[in-house]
């Protein structure tokens, strides 16, 4: 899948006048970044709860606050969107974002789902505006590290990650119908993609809840990707499950024919084979800080940060098509899923519908896998 250019910022030397939309607590860990960084500067917030804008923006000397996008940006002289609602607000958000010539920085996922996201990357096409969507981990530099000792470990066989945790969140995770599917998997699932420099060609998985789960819908799940090149990537985890848990980024190991690397997903990875040297440290911020920094790198310098909407689109491909293969009881081709996406995509679209018709949603690799 091609990426268009979008278009860059000038590189003034001002910070990037960024608006927040989502209050919640989400959007308060991204208040504390934005806070932080020297290369932005928030100048208003949105939330459907006036009060909830309102408390957000306080303390920020001339960031306007309100419960209307379009009024906000134009009041506040915005020149990025952040968009940190629920998963069900990012295509209205984004399209409306878009739409007013706005570049925008998404929580991951990019969208509820992947025909909504293919909307979206249509979207910013027809803007010529980047949507980046915030993976937050991938900008670990230990995950950066597991991925460089992966290159020296000659073919791959098996990658595998291990995600055991039981958080109470309260709120909409707890009522969703595949809690760790469809609001935590695309974390691994993007890194997998990462770390093995490879796309899902199919995936067969199983789902189910505890008995003791407090979630209403399957809160533990095992997922086998084929990938391209012929590796596989298995992903086992559950989020009700007390007691030796795992970091939040899981725990990895990744086979091949010359030996063997792991990672607890907080320290830094171990290898099989003699060390390498130690990179130096960039001073790259992680986490969400360090998707901050990559948008705002790229609206200044015109590259295409990872995370942009057509490159992501196949980690949320990985998670739908695994949903898919839950809930039939059958191995799903991710080429088959993306041209269904497609066609529902296209039947819902809006004034993207042109871009979006001409938006080939298969990546050259996947284009003879059906």
């Amino acid at each position: 899948m091609s990426v268009p250019r979008f278009r860059a910022l000038p590189a003034d030397g001002d910070p990037l006048r960024v608006l927040l939309v989502g209050a919640g607590g989400m959007g308060r860990a991204w208040l504390g970044a934005v806070a932080a960084s020297p290369d932005v500067t928030l100048v208003g917030v949105v939330d459907l709860d006036p009060d909830a804008a309102t408390a957000a923006a306080d303390g920020v000397p001339g960031a306007v606050a309100g419960t209307d996008l379009a009024a906000v940006a134009a009041a506040s002289g915005a020149q990025a969107v952040i968009n940190v609602t629920t998963p069900a607000a990012h295509l209205p958000v984004t399209l409306q974002a878009l739409g007013l010539g706005l570049p925008v920085l998404g929580e991951k996922p990019a969208a509820a789902s992947v025909a909504e996201a293919l909307r979206l990357a249509a979207a910013a096409e027809l803007a010529g505006q980047l949507f980046m969507v915030s993976q937050s981990r991938s900008h670990d530099r230990h995950l950066r590290r597991f991925r460089d000792q992966a290159r020296r470990l000659g073919p791959l066989g098996v990658l595998t990650t291990e995600f055991f945790l039981a958080p109470r969140f309260g709120g909409f995770r707890d009522a969703m119908a595949h809690p760790l599917l469809l609001d935590m998997a695309i974390h691994p699932f993007d890194a997998a993609r990462y770390v093995l420099d490879a796309e899902p060609v199919s995936v067969y998985c199983q789902e189910y809840n505890p008995s003791w789960s407090w979630y209403a819908g399957d809160a533990a799940a095992t997922a086998v990707f084929e990938m391209t090149g012929g590796v596989r990537y298995v992903y086992t985890g559950s989020w009700c499950s007390p007691g030796l848990e795992t970091s939040w980024n899981g725990g990895w190991r990744l086979s091949g024919a010359h030996g063997t690397a792991t990672w607890d997903g907080e320290g830094p990875p171990l290898s099989s084979l003699d060390p390498a040297p130690e990179p130096a440290d960039d001073g790259a911020p992680g986490g969400i800080a360090g998707a901050l920094a990559a948008f705002v790198h790229a609206l200044r310098t015109g590259t295409t940060p990872r995370g942009e909407i057509h490159e992501n689109l196949l980690s949320l491909a990985m998670v739908d098509a695994a949903v898919l293969s839950a809930r039939t009881d059958r191995r799903v081709l991710v080429a088959e899923l993306l041209a269904d996406a497609h066609r529902e995509a296209l039947a819902a679209a809006g004034p993207e519908r042109a871009a979006l018709a001409a938006l080939a949603p298969l990546p050259p690799g996947l284009a003879g896998r059906r």
